[in-house]
């Protein structure tokens, strides 16, 4: 008789090259994007088009504008050298910066570089994830390609730290649905450095925690409690680290809510309610963020309907503490952190011409912010 073989597992290689397949084609095509937004800039700086003259430090800052520029001091000179704004942005991506500007390239350069590999790693471990949770091939491969071409995701390609947040928050679903404490515990800890709202992973965290909790043993119990602590944790580092450097370990949380950055914290009602008033009184910079908002909590809604409930809560929180601030600058950017509203789209776009139209349209939209942004005209 023949021995019956069970059939091989799938390594790591066989799932994830071609997943970075997937991701990878979307990834270039938004670098491409940028750089003609870029240029875009600088001809209109070039030819005298910008009256702004704030515009034109902006577009020499290039990849390291806005809060790029912060990271990359912090990278580059520390913390201690640099005014107390710097201390708003959270360590994780300066760090990383240092380290790979190790190789010879420099810490600035080095945190683009970190900024532009977690944003291929975001889009490889969504693709992994949604096939991991049933989804056809489609779906994951329109995910990619939205998270790499929204309109808001060209900070991708900055010197942010949006693209390491969002490659841990994903990786952090991709473990826990598997119940893979441990590296959900490391991948918290790095979450909760690598934001000031780095926490709210701590949500969808919990709630797979306690979907499991009756069958699982008390060893895994132990180790998902201590996974959901860890975002918390990782932002404990931090903030010791300031009280002993500056005597104030909430110091990072009160310089974020000074009135010339984004203004003391509100509840999410009021603050969508007086963008809703300014829309209607010509204050067209704070009105619109209302349409995004708009299809944002429809999103939202839908992802408690399609997808586990671990997504639609993360997707939740992360608006929630999106408009918790008087000033609504930069709401795009956080909203592509609540990643789940990106897979909810693509469950949605099903038809092909539906399809093509829209990542064409958000191309076309996340082109001109970008040009905007480069210009001084808009708040990434």
């Amino acid at each position: 008789m023949t021995a019956l073989t069970s059939p091989a597992r799938p390594t790591l290689r066989s799932r994830v090259l071609p997943a970075v397949r997937i991701a990878l084609p979307a990834w270039l095509l938004a670098r491409a994007l940028v750089t003609v937004a870029y240029l875009t800039a600088r001809y209109l700086e070039h030819h005298g088009r910008l009256d702004d003259a704030l515009a034109r430090t902006t577009v020499r800052q290039g990849l390291l504008a806005w809060d790029g520029a912060f990271y990359a001091d912090i990278a580059q000179h520390g913390y201690a050298a640099l005014t107390e704004p710097a201390l708003r942005f959270f360590p994780l991506t300066p760090i990383l910066g240092r380290a790979v500007g190790w190789l010879g390239v420099g810490p600035r350069v080095g945190v683009v570089i970190v900024a532009n590999l977690a944003a291929l790693a975001a889009g490889t471990l969504l693709v992994l994830l949604v096939r991991s949770e049933g989804f056809a091939a489609g779906v994951a491969t329109r995910s990619a390609w939205l998270v790499a071409l929204a309109p808001s995701a060209f900070v991708l390609v900055l010197g942010y730290a949006e693209a390491v947040f969002l490659a841990l928050a994903v990786g952090i679903f991709l473990a826990a649905r598997r119940r893979r404490w441990l590296v959900v515990l490391a991948l918290g800890l790095l979450a909760g450095l690598s934001r000031p709202g780095g926490f709210v992973v701590a949500v969808p965290i919990a709630i797979e925690a306690i979907r499991t909790w009756r069958a699982a043993p008390v060893a895994e119990r132990l180790r998902s409690l201590a996974a959901t602590a860890s975002p918390f944790v990782g932002a404990a580092l931090f903030l010791a680290w300031v009280d002993r450097e500056f005597g104030d370990a909430l110091l990072p949380f009160r310089v974020q809510t000074r009135a010339n950055l984004k203004g003391s914290f509100t509840d999410p009602v009021s603050s969508i309610a007086d963008a809703v008033d300014g829309l209607f009184h010509g204050h067209v910079g704070t009105g619109l963020h209302v349409p995004w908002m708009i299809v944002a909590v429809v999103l939202v809604v839908i992802s408690f309907r399609r997808l586990p409930a671990s997504y639609g809560a993360f997707a939740l929180v992360s608006l929630a503490s999106a408009v918790t601030s008087a000033n609504l600058d930069s709401f795009e950017r956080y909203a592509l952190g609540a990643f789940p509203i990106v897979i909810v789209v693509a469950l949605l776009l099903t038809d092909r011409r539906w399809w093509i139209a829209a990542i064409a349209t958000s191309s076309v939209v996340m082109t001109a912010y970008a040009t905007l942004a480069f210009a001084h005209a808009y708040v990434p």
